[in-house]
């Protein structure tokens, strides 16, 4: 234990999703060692992204602008959406080249354990989003996980009395991982050989 700035900095970094306690020490020593520049340099990445980055009206991923770059982009096809649970997901899948689509990110998945229900995902979006007639496939790309997998059975269920075909990514992604480590293979391996969710 430190005293004072050091500790609280530390602290801050510790809470970070992935820094454990030494990495947090490790982080902060060297934030410390480090010219003024480069710390200044971080601190104002840090209030720039939180001061201009906001939330697609569309989509939910994230953007500078009012809608990000792929709803703008007229290339894409409107008759697919592909629903993510984080915006990493979606660079995931645009690394594999596979999906030309749109996206819908919902911010998470449900995990009661966590107190993360429906309510807390931006469901009720998606659902608006799909009223439009021209949506023919919704891919559910969520977390090959129980949370991931809780999430893709309650949407499916949603979903399919509308009349949109749904399918879920195939095998190839571990179970219990996350999209945003796996390799642009087996993730582009995965999304050619999607299934239909069946209800």
């Amino acid at each position: 234990m430190y005293e004072g700035a050091i500790q609280d900095l530390i602290d801050a970094l510790g809470r970070l999703p992935g820094i454990g306690p030494k990495s947090a020490q490790r982080i902060a020593f060297h934030i410390l060692q480090t010219d003024g520049d480069a710390a200044l340099a971080l601190v104002d990445a840090i209030r720039t992204v939180k001061e201009r980055v906001k939330f697609c009206s569309q989509c939910g991923n994230v953007s500078e602008e009012t809608e990000c770059r792929i709803c703008r982009d007229p290339r894409r096809d409107p008759a697919q959406i592909c629903v993510v649970e984080e915006s990493k997901d979606v660079i995931a899948i645009e690394r594999t080249r596979e999906f030309r689509g749109k996206y819908h990110v919902l911010g998470g998945a449900i995990s009661p354990i966590d107190g993360i229900g429906p309510d807390q995902l931006r469901i009720r979006e998606l659902m608006v989003r799909l009223s439009d007639s021209n949506i023919t496939e919704v891919i559910l790309a969520t977390d090959p996980n129980l949370e991931g997998e809780a999430t893709a059975t309650y949407l499916a269920r949603l979903i399919k009395p509308l009349g949109i075909n749904v399918s879920r990514l195939a095998s190839g992604l571990p179970v219990g991982g996350d999209l945003e480590y796996a390799d642009e293979v087996t993730l582009g391996r995965a999304f050619e050989g999607r299934r239909n969710v069946e209800s």
